[in-house]
Formats: C-alpha cells, structure tokens, sequence
C-alpha cells in the first residue's frame, strides 16, 4: 500500500478548546471538517489520551480557532507539543469564554467556531466528536495556514498522538529506504 498517498489529502490547523469543571486546556489540530451546512455541524478527531478529548468528553463541548497562516511555529508548539497536564498553555494567550464556557483561542486566529458534541464514533486510538455549532465570529481577513504549509515551508512536524501519524520504515541497502513520516493530521498534541 502507498501510504504516500494520504498526503494529498488537505488539512487546516485549529486550536481547540475546551473546559473541565473550572480548568481549561486548548490543543493543535487538524482533523476539523464541516459535516453540514443545516444544521451547521462540524466534527474534530482526537486522541483519547490527550486532556483535551477528556475535557470535551466530560464538557460535550469545545471551540476551534481557525488559525492564520503567518501563525509563529512557537504559538503552535505551545499547543501542539506541551500538556495541559504540566503546564497552562493559556497563560498569557488573549482568549475568552464563549457561550459553552470552553476558551475560545484569539491570538493568531481568522476566526472561532463554538459547537455542542451531538455523537461520539470511536476511532480506536482516537475519537469522533460530532458537534453542532452554537457560535462562529470572523474575527480578521487573511488566509488560513494548512497542514501542508506548516510542514512544508514552516518546517513543523507532527507527534506520534495524531491520527495520520504513521511511522518511519526503515529499510535495508538492496533497494529500501527510509520513507519520511506520514504527518498529515493533528490532533497534533501529544496531551
């Protein structure tokens, strides 16, 4: 099988917040899609060992900050390769608490949508959250980063807790070689 071919798929970068009780904890992604227009559904993909996918299991709740392209490599490694379980990756963020109580991501961000999780489909490492929006604000013009100009012209990479990651295969001198990692999702965070 040519795993190569999962690159061409296209991905955004999102931050997702979410709250557990009175604690907050946000995280890189890029498994968001809209689902539908009517009702405006969308869905987000997270590893389950990530406290992120704890606080939206325990809260049916999250946001999604759409991030900008000229987003520094530093905002999206405070999100994507710290855990909220060592650190508050919010300190210092401009954010606010939307209508669900999550934290809604402002810095860097062309906009946020607020949704209410209506299903949930286990992915084995990973789950499924269907969501309806409850809130969406464009909040500036420009264009959105993706997952291919993060790794491609911003040099980022993606941890092994994201659902595309796919491990290196190493092979020997008679005709194998070493395949780059296959990093086209991100739930990005390793927490």
């Amino acid at each position: 099988m040519d795993t190569g071919a999962l690159h061409k798929i296209s991905y955004g970068l999102y931050v997702i917040g979410a709250r557990k009780g009175q604690k907050f904890n946000a995280q890189i992604a890029n498994t968001v899609i809209q689902v539908s227009s009517v009702p405006p559904r969308i869905s987000v993909c997270l590893n389950k060992d990530i406290l992120t996918h704890d606080f939206i299991y325990d809260s049916q709740a999250f946001t999604v900050s759409i991030l900008a392209q000229d987003t520094p490599l530093d905002f999206i490694g405070r999100f994507g390769f710290k855990s909220g379980r060592e650190t508050d990756k919010l300190k210092g963020i401009n954010y606010k608490i939307g209508q669900t109580g999550a934290p809604i991501v402002l810095d860097n961000a062309l906009a946020y949508l607020e949704a209410e999780v209506i299903s949930e489909a286990d992915a084995g490492t990973h789950t499924i959250f269907l969501a309806e929006v409850v809130e969406a604000e464009t909040l500036m013009d420009g264009e959105q980063i993706t997952y291919a100009y993060y790794q491609q012209v911003k040099g980022g990479r993606t941890p092994k807790s994201a659902p595309s990651y796919i491990e290196k295969r190493r092979e020997d001198t008679k005709g194998w070689q070493n395949m780059n990692v296959l990093s086209a999702a991100m739930s990005m965070i390793p927490r």
